[in-house]
């Protein structure tokens, strides 16, 4: 898993980042997403990033990626809505 964290400052720019983003997995807070985790998706953010969005960044804005290790991911702590999207539906 991947959890990028953002604060860009330009509207047009943060919104194009979102959707970027929401591509990849799903939105858990205003400006963090969770991402699945794989080289892949990994390496086409960065170049996103690198391509894309860098010329656009200021001094203000931020980018954090972080990666949790598939060992490390049982230990993330959810409560409410979190949690609930964590649970498996099955319908017959």
């Amino acid at each position: 898993m991947l959890i990028v964290s953002y604060d860009i400052h330009n509207d047009k720019v943060r919104t194009k980042f979102w959707k970027l983003l929401k591509k990849y997995w799903r939105r858990i807070q205003y400006s963090v997403f969770e991402l699945k985790n794989s080289q892949r998706i990994l390496n086409i953010i960065k170049r996103e990033i690198d391509e894309k969005f860098a010329v656009q960044f200021t001094w203000a804005d931020s980018i954090l990626i972080i990666p949790i290790s598939p060992a490390d991911f049982h230990k993330v702590i959810r409560y409410w809505q979190p949690a609930m999207e964590e649970e498996e539906i099955l319908f017959l």
